[in-house]
């Protein structure tokens, strides 16, 4: 063959590609071929390209929502709430135009099937079914919000019989986009290195994202694993979205891996989370037949029953199923740009939007003709929840940010909270009952009840698509116990708000202040006061003070602020200063009448430390574990308002680190080449604090900074015995995420705050570390009986048992503080927060004696 017909070949196939993806933008490509109201604008009427030939960026795609839904007269637009970066999520209520009128009162209507002294006298003929359409949760799998764009304009311009039997009795949700910052970190990507002639191949940049990649939110947190826990305001709104409307059916639409097909659930029989009942399944699995006939209509390939599982319900798919609807997972092959090669061929972005596009018609017909089934199973789901049940949980939390914290999520969930009295709290040993709360087993919403706060030690399955554990009494680190006794809410105030403290008249003649150390924010005011010149001193053991006229005893990490003395401040004026800094975080502070102490150091002691202002960074950027970093990064900005300086690793060996007294070095793997060893080692040696996690003491150890040997697990006695076992054997020997119980050193200055020596922590992976030859230096180990909570084998039991949770080092005049876990983990392991915390503000104390060098 000739260069020239070579040539020409190529020439022709290129023309013919280009001509295939222009036919695929097509609306009729992706939508069913009916008559279109023309008073309704087109995708490619209001946007800058049609649908499929450009990534949509999220302010786009509210721009033609706005207008579409503005246009209908079967639609309502609904602003749930605004990201990090100040984005709207919106959702479009989708129904016909006599339901919308009477909105509220079907919606009202619709959520009596919670009410079991009801419920069994309504007509399910009469009672619209409602659907909640999500999409894009993780940024980058943008297929799902371009979807959410053809459906509503499908839905909204479509003039068909089928239309308008499913607006006449299905109230769907259309929220197009569950991830802002994310669908626009990654859209700005794509398309500014998107070509005109079209690249396919996977290794070009359109197709490989920069760290920290578009699946995250601002925070870098994996939004579809926050629906529990709801920290971040995407899922506040969405989660309050969910109970308001009670939907019956939920999708959730993703994108995986692009040498994949097409998934849809139910996924793995045999890890479905024991608390969802039977029927849900089996709702899933006929609803997926409507799914395979939709899909096969268009010869796509797909699979089900592998792969994912419905177990963790702290995500979208799974989530639904512990509130009486149905939740279905969606995934799609990822094309990430325009047209990419792939083990099944070229993918383009069309291709993939379609079939998001014909899945969600399939859910639509498929809620339409299984409705009265559907209501009859959220009917039969509460009236089982209602049957009355003996028993409660009690937690107690004396400090009232993690108490509010634990509350607001209970409330969110629709789970009633109650202020415990005197006379369930005598039941409990220990408990005072001003700090107690009690939350019943008999309510609406006992399965999600039950799954926040049990232990888990017995398991369908040994393998986990995610975590296998969330007790959330032990990532807040508040003492709960199970009652089993019968409870009268009558008796009871239920709680929505702790109401906080407000700090007394501090007379002007104080010696000092103090802040208790037990406060969660407490962090947050000391360098508040530190960014503001006080001089502020921290007691490193108990003493007695007198205050108020009374002898108190403050606790190790107590801060004490001297009235007198400080910098361009006399001491009215410092007080005044102090009480609205605390006002601010809505901390009380204790009163100091005299320096002298009954027992224990005087303030004035050199003993008590004086804290100074200081600077702390993080190392980032490719090969370090976002998500850890972005815990780390949220901690310190919306709960401790601190600045954390963020280094890429691209930079650390140009950047001058003697601003910082404290470096973070999250979960991640490094290597010397953008690392320098001996950088870092020098900054330590002149008194730096380096605060490590996880896999980031790999590479200390290899780099001799610090040296440790790992505990490694037994091989198991049984090994598989058929080929077909092998993934089942090894998935048995991962830690996808549980809870673990670890022994505490109190008089140490990394625990300063906790009132006793056990504490959870969260525990991923299989790094368990032998304790070092100094024992003082292994402050923190797992117990001889470690799993509280989650999936564990024996192997690793017997590995995590007395392995160090944590090692302190020392390297010339500096420490670093070496965590095998992750003390922020997603952000709602509180328990772990003041651990961090005492790791930045005091691993500097550490006496060389307790140090490993």
């Amino acid at each position: 063959m000739t260069l020239r017909n070579t040539k020409v070949i190529i020439v022709v196939i290129f023309l013919f590609i280009q001509g295939y993806l222009c036919a695929q933008t097509e609306l009729n490509y992706y939508l069913p071929e009916i008559s279109y109201n023309s008073n309704i604008p087109t995708p490619e009427s209001v946007l800058p390209t049609p649908i499929g030939e450009q990534h949509l960026t999220h302010d786009q795609l509210i721009y033609y929502l706005e207008k579409i839904c503005a246009a209908s007269e079967n639609c309502n637009l609904t602003e749930y709430a605004r990201s990090h970066e100040n984005r709207p999520l919106v959702y479009l209520t989708i129904s016909s135009k006599a339901n919308l009128s009477r909105i509220e009162e079907l919606k009202q209507r619709h959520n009596q099937l919670l009410d079991n002294s009801v419920a069994d006298k309504l007509d399910l003929d009469s009672i619209p079914l409602v659907l909640y359409q999500g999409y894009t949760i993780h940024g980058d799998e943008s297929s799902g919000s371009h979807a959410a764009v053809l459906i509503a304009y499908y839905l909204l311009s479509g003039q068909s019989d089928k239309i308008d039997k499913l607006l006449d009795q299905t109230i769907i949700l259309l929220d197009p986009c569950y991830n802002p910052d994310g669908l626009q970190r990654f859209s700005t990507w794509v398309n500014m290195h998107r070509s005109s002639a079209v690249v396919t191949d996977p290794g070009s940049r359109e197709f490989n994202q920069v760290w920290p990649r578009g699946r995250t939110n601002h925070y870098w947190f994996d939004l579809n694993r926050d629906w529990i826990f709801n920290i971040h305001p995407e899922s506040k709104g969405r989660i309050e979205t969910f109970h308001e409307w009670k939907p019956d059916v939920l999708t959730d639409h993703h994108e995986m891996g692009p040498n994949n097909t097409f998934f849809f659930q139910p996924g793995i029989p045999s890890r479905t989370n024991p608390n969802t009942p039977a029927i849900n399944q089996e709702l899933t699995e006929h609803i997926g037949q409507y799914h395979a006939q939709f899909l096969d209509s268009i010869g796509s390939m797909y699979y089900s029953k592998e792969s994912f599982d419905d177990y963790y319900y702290g995500k979208g798919s799974t989530y639904p199923d512990i509130n009486g609807c149905v939740g279905i997972l969606f995934e799609q092959a990822s094309s990430r740009g325009y047209l990419r090669e792939t083990s099944n061929g070229l993918l383009s972005f069309p291709f993939t939007i379609r079939n998001q596009v014909v899945t969600s018609l399939s859910t639509q017909e498929a809620a339409l003709d299984l409705k009265n089934e559907i209501l009859e199973y959220k009917r039969a789901f509460y009236a089982r929840n209602s049957i009355p049940k003996k028993g409660y949980y009690i937690f107690e939390s004396t400090d009232q940010y993690k108490a509010n914290f634990f509350i607001e999520i209970l409330n969110r969930h629709d789970i009633n909270v109650y202020q415990a009295n005197d006379k369930y709290a005598k039941k409990h040993k220990g408990y005072d009952y001003s700090y107690s709360y009690i939350v019943p087993k008999s309510q609406v919403q006992s399965g999600l009840v039950k799954t926040i706060f049990e232990r888990v030690d017995e398991f369908p399955d040994s393998l986990f698509y995610d975590v296998s554990a969330w007790t959330l009494p032990l990532a807040f680190n508040v003492k709960s116990e199970e009652g089993r006794a019968k409870i009268d809410t009558s008796q009871l105030k239920r709680i929505e708000k702790i109401e906080l403290p407000h700090n007394k008249m501090i007379l002007k003649s104080v010696h000092a202040l103090a802040i208790d150390w037990n406060n969660y924010l407490a962090p947050a005011l000391l360098y508040s006061l530190l960014d503001n010149n006080i001089l502020c001193k921290v007691l490193k053991s108990d003493a007695e003070y007198l205050s108020e006229g009374m002898y108190k005893r403050f606790k190790a990490g107590t801060i004490i602020i001297p009235v007198q003395g400080q910098k361009d401040k006399q001491a009215e004026e410092t007080i005044n200063f102090l009480v609205e800094e605390a006002a601010k975080l809505n901390l009380a502070l204790i009163p100091v009448d005299s320096g002298q102490s009954r027992e224990g150091k005087s303030i004035g002691s050199p003993d008590n430390t004086s804290l100074r202002k200081f600077e702390i960074a993080m190392i980032i950027g490719e090969g370090v574990n976002r998500y850890e970093a972005g815990s780390a990064w949220y901690q310190m900005d919306k709960r401790f308002n601190i600045p954390l300086s963020m280094i890429d690793l691209r930079q650390f060996n140009r950047i001058n680190l003697d601003r910082y007294k404290v470096i973070l070095m999250p979960d991640g793997q490094y290597n010397s080449k953008m690392l320098s060893s001996e950088k870092l080692k020098r900054w330590i040696n002149k008194g730096g604090v380096l605060v490590a996690f996880r896999g980031a003491l790999n590479y200390l150890n290899s780099q001799k900074i610090i040296k440790f040997n790992k505990k490694t697990a037994e091989r198991p006695l049984a090994q598989a015995e058929l080929y077909s076992d092998i993934n089942r054997y090894n998935g048995a020997q991962v830690i996808g995420g549980a809870i673990f119980n670890t022994r505490i050193n109190n008089e140490h200055p990394l625990f300063f705050g906790y009132q006793n020596d056990e504490l959870a922590v969260f525990k991923r992976g299989t790094l368990f570390l032998e304790k070092v030859k100094n024992k003082l230096a292994t402050p923190m180990y797992y117990t001889d009986d470690p799993v509280l909570s989650g999936y564990v084998s024996k192997e690793n039991i017997n590995a995590a048992k007395e392995s160090a949770s944590m090692i302190c080092y020392g390297a010339g005049q500096g420490r670093i503080i070496a965590f095998a876990d992750n003390p922020n983990f997603r952000g709602y392991w509180l328990g772990g927060s003041r651990l961090f915390a005492n790791a930045i503000f005091f691993g500097d104390l550490i006496k060389k004696e307790a140090l490993q060098y």
